[in-house]
Order: C-alpha cells, then sequence, then structure tokens
C-alpha cells in the first residue's frame, strides 16, 4: 500500500541527518510540517503526488536549519548608525564620522557602532576629547563592537547630564578621570544596564535615537531576514525584557518571523520575586513552536578586552587588577539556587575563568540545595577556562554555548586586546573547544551577533581552523578546533538540546519538525578554506519554503 502523498518531497540530495541512528539519506518528505519520511531516491517517488512540492537538490548537501544559540537580532546592525567594523585607527574612526557627519548635516545627534577598543591609541580606553574634534556641538552616541561599553562626546555628557557628581547611570557607569573626578566619556557596563529595561527607558526619555521603539524593530526586522537567508532557522534572542516582546510579536504579525525564536529574558541585579512571576507568566503566554519565551539571561562578568572580566590571576601588566564579579560568590549561588528551585533556566555571561568558576560553583550549590534535575544551565561565552574546569560542564550538565569567530587570531589573538589582557602564559585557556568536546560537555555554537558576523558559515570555519577569516596566517591554538562534524552538531543538535528542543529540531528524524537548509558546497567533505562563502540555496522551516536563492527551488 502507497503512503499517502507528501506536502513537500526534497530529492537528489546528499542528507546530514545528525542523527546517529540514520546518518545519511538522499531524500525526505513532509506533510503537516513534520518529516514523514528519510531514504534513497529511488524511493522517494512513493511519497509523491500531485499536489507535493518537489525540491530537487542536485546533489547539494542537505543539513538541519542551524540553530544560532545566542544571536542578538533585537540589538542587531543599525544603518542609521556610522558603521566603524573593521577600522583600526582612531584616524579611520575620525574619517568615518566625518564623512557621516558631513552627508548628515541635519542629524540632530551623531550615532555609531561597532568601534574596536584596539583603534584607540596607548591601549587605554577611549575620551570624549577623541570625538570632539570631529563631531562639533552635536551629541555623539558610539557603541563598541560588543556593546559593552559606550563612548560619547563632551556635548553628548551635557545633553545627557553626566558630571562629577552623576556618574552611576540607569544605562551605565561612566568612567571618570582620577585627577580631576570628570567624567572622561567612556561608558562601561552599558550591556548590563543600558540594554536593560529601565537602561532603555531612560536613553528613550534622553532622547538617543538609537533607543527609539521604531530604530529597535528597523534592526529586528533586519536581523530576521539575515538569519533566513543565512539558513538559520531557529534564533536564540539572549537578552530581552517584557517591553521587547512587542517587538517580536510586530515581526510575527507582519510575516517578518519566519525562523523560530527563543527569546530570554535579562534578570538584572534588583530583579524581585513579582519581576519573576512575570516572567514565569510571559514563559506561559508564549510557548509555541514559532516563539518561546523562558530561560533568564544573568551576567556574573563583562568582557576581557576593557579588563573587566573576572580572572584568577591579574590581567598581564596590569599589577593586582583581575577584575571583579557582578556578585560576590556567595550571593550569586544563593540566587542561582532560588531561580533554579522555580524552574528557570539560566543563561549565565561569564568570560573569565574566575568568573566561569563561579558560576560552576553556584550550579553545584544549586543542586546540593535542591537536588540534581535537568535544568541546562548555560555559561554563555567560555572565553578563558581553567584546565581544572573542563570537567565540571559535564558533571554538573552545564552546557557551553560558545561563538568560535570570537576566538579567530585577528580578533583574539597575538597582537590583539583579548590575547595581550591575558598574557600569553594564559592562551592555552583560550575557547577549549576541543577540550569540553572530549570531557564530554554539550557544545552549543552561535554568533553573538551582532558582536560578530551572523552567517553560520563564519563560525563553522573558524571552529574547525582558528584561523583568520581571510585567509593565511597561522592557525591560533590549533589543539582546540574540533571537526566539521562536531563543529556542524554544536549548531543544530548541540543548541537544539540546549535549549529544549531536542524532541523536534536539530536533527533531520522522522516525526521532527522539517526544517533544513539545501547548501551551495558539501562542507563536509570540501577545504576548510572553502567553507566561507558558502550560502544556502533553499531554506525550509516547518516543511516551507522561507528562502530560495533561486526562484525554481
Amino acid at each position: 500500500m502507497s503512503p499517502t502523498p507528501a506536502d513537500l518531497v526534497l530529492r537528489g540530495a546528499r542528507v546530514h541527518t545528525v542523527d546517529p541512528r540514520l546518518p545519511h539519506a538522499e531524500a525526505l518528505a513532509v506533510r503537516d510540517g513534520r518529516i514523514v519520511w528519510l531514504g534513497a531516491d529511488a524511493d522517494a517517488d512513493a511519497w509523491t503526488g500531485p499536489g507535493t512540492r518537489v525540491i530537487d537538490a542536485a546533489g547539494r548537501l542537505v543539513l538541519p536549519g542551524f540553530i544560532d544559540a545566542h544571536n542578538h537580532v533585537r540589538l542587531g546592525s543599525d544603518d542609521a548608525c556610522v558603521q566603524l567594523a573593521g577600522v583600526s585607527t582612531l584616524d579611520g574612526i575620525h574619517a568615518r564620522i566625518r564623512a557621516w557627519a558631513e552627508a548628515h548635516p541635519d542629524a540632530e545627534w551623531i550615532e555609531a557602532e561597532a568601534f574596536d577598543y584596539s583603534a584607540i591609541p596607548g591601549g587605554r580606553m577611549p575620551h570624549a576629547r577623541d570625538l570632539d574634534p570631529v563631531t562639533g556641538d552635536r551629541p555623539a552616541f558610539v557603541l563598541s563592537y560588543d556593546v559593552h561599553t559606550a563612548w560619547l562626546n563632551t556635548a553628548a555628557l551635557r545633553r545627557l547630564g553626566i558630571d562629577s557628581r552623576r556618574t552611576d547611570l540607569p544605562f551605565g557607569d561612566a568612567e571618570t578621570d582620577p585627577l580631576t573626578g570628570e567624567p572622561t566619556g567612556f561608558i562601561r557596563n552599558f550591556a548590563i544596564k543600558g540594554l536593560s529595561r529601565d537602561g532603555h527607558r531612560a536613553l528613550r526619555e534622553l532622547g538617543v535615537p538609537w533607543a527609539s521603539p521604531d530604530r529597535q524593530y528597523g534592526r529586528l526586522a533586519k536581523s530576521l531576514d539575515d538569519a533566513v537567508r543565512f539558513g538559520i532557522t531557529t534564533v536564540v534572542e539572549p537578552q530581552n525584557s517584557l517591553d521587547d516582546l512587542a517587538l517580536f510579536e510586530r515581526a510575527r504579525a507582519e510575516g517578518r518571523l519566519r525562523s523560530r525564536l527563543v527569546a530570554a529574558l535579562f534578570h538584572p541585579r534588583g530583579t524581585g520575586d513579582a519581576d519573576l512571576d512575570a516572567f514565569a507568566e510571559a514563559a506561559r503566554r508564549y510557548d509555541d513552536d514559532r516563539l518561546r519565551v523562558g530561560p533568564l539571561k544573568l551576567y556574573i562578568d563583562d568582557v576581557v578586552e576593557p579588563r573587566t572580566a573576572a580572572l584568577l590571576e591579574p590581567y598581564a601588566g596590569c599589577g593586582q587588577h583581575r577584575g571583579d564579579t557582578f556578585y560576590p560568590p556567595e550571593e550569586f549561588a544563593e540566587l542561582l539556587a532560588r531561580l533554579d528551585a522555580r524552574g528557570f533556566q539560566c543563561f549565565v555571561h561569564a568570560t573569565g575563568d574566575r568568573g566561569i568558576r563561579t558560576v560552576l560553583d553556584a550550579v553545584a550549590h544549586a543542586r546540593a540545595v535542591n537536588g540534581p534535575r535537568d535544568a541546562r544551565h548555560q555559561v554563555v561565552h567560555v572565553e578563558c577556562l581553567d584546565p581544572a574546569d573542563v570537567p565540571r560542564f559535564a558533571e554538573l550538565g552545564v552546557v557551553a554555548c560558545m561563538q568560535p569567530r570570537h576566538c579567530a587570531p585577528e580578533i583574539a589573538g597575538p597582537g590583539q586586546d583579548w590575547a595581550e589582557n591575558v598574557g600569553a602564559g594564559r592562551w592555552h585557556k583560550a575557547w577549549p573547544m576541543r577540550s569540553l568536546r572530549d570531557a564530554g560537555a554539550v557544545l552549543a555554537f552561535s554568533s553573538d551577533w551582532n558582536v560578530a558576523e551572523m552567517d553560520p558559515m563564519v563560525g563553522l570555519y573558524t571552529a574547525v581552523t582558528r584561523r583568520p577569516l581571510g585567509g593565511g596566517g597561522d592557525p591560533w591554538m590549533p589543539h582546540e578546533t574540533v571537526d566539521v562534524e562536531t563543529a556542524v552538531h554544536g549548531y543544530t543538535m548541540g543548541s537544539a538540546y540546549a535549549n529544549f528542543l531536542e524532541d523536534d529540531l536539530g536533527s533531520l528524524t522522522v516525526g521532527k519538525l522539517a526544517d533544513f537548509v539545501v547548501l551551495s558546497r558539501d562542507i563536509l567533505r570540501c577545504a576548510p578554506a572553502d567553507i566561507p562563502g558558502t550560502v544556502a540555496e533553499t531554506v525550509v522551516v516547518g516543511g516551507e519554503v522561507v528562502h530560495a536563492r533561486h526562484a525554481a527551488a
């Protein structure tokens, strides 16, 4: 007896299922958004009827749709800002800003994004005086590439009411000159405070255009379009307030939310029981296979480049300075235990080895107090990990949510701020992906857009080679590369498991949702140097084609 014809049949493919029970196939069939069959191409006709849509993959590689486990689509990149990505000198920053200001003489503010700390001479942080010559009397608001800090000119300091008496701001902490006590124009802790609900509201009320709802939605919509184009069928947006959920609802209503989305809610210091109740209610309200709310985002430390990550030993050349944690370890352990007891999954930003250890200690405490449960708490970033803590991830059931692109030599390697601040004696701790895998940890890979490129091919290439993206040059810490199958697993099944999605997503398996991507190259067989530039020919979410590079697909 022939099966009921499918809604969609993919054939002529080299399907890498990421399911060890059936690793490979040539064809698959989809009905009602789910995979109903995988097998040989010769058997695909049995699933094909008059109303079946047929995609001929022409021998191309087909993978499960990519699950980007840490992607700031809501933050995104803003076309209204001066783009500073790739600018490596202060003169270059001046040139970009000057050109933009001349082209936009009526703009009330000058806003820019993605400045690199290493562009500021002498290894120092930027000052207002560095911006004043090219911005004049117009306020200027410049975000770092990691969005953890902001840089203001003198006019912006005045406009925002920042002076020696007001440095603890709702959107960050203003650095002051140690001699005069006056604010320098550099704002720390922007990711923790400026991206919070209160911080965003304060920026809007102060008239910063970047923080307006329309600008936020524009960034989100553009990022969601990019995600589909790159074959990302599920996005995990890691830091949102309850106010931001309306943006995702709007995107869904307007047809811009073509990928699935998991939204984590930000838990800043001061979050109370009433807030947690509201978070739990949001998780109940948004709980379908297209838009889900639930995890909580916390910070234990900041980032290495401005020396605000928490290290076990002092930063290179910085005396006794080793960074701070945002909570004393005992307080954080009690906090995590309370959240764990309420059933929340926690995504904890931790980059320094002391920060990571503090999180692992807190998870151990939560398990001791509450008993073991399948919590799947995540340490997000895992940039500088002490070898003694590598096995603890698997032992405690903690997921390592990592962004391979961040460990590229031209971003974090010798001569860059990350490597120089940590010092060569600790480079062996840098992004230990292979060590974690070998120790049995779950790796969930992601882009960290817009801190780095969204394209999964960039992350896959870096995970496999740890070489510069442009080719050439030596790999940095090549003993921590992973094979391409492991990297693909991190972007599919690993990220599905990390977010409790493995029953429906992450592999091409009968019964699971039909999310897959047809690639222009076979990245499992090509030279690693050819992985970048590989594109998604066809992208399918729930059996519906959401992107086709060629209209005939």
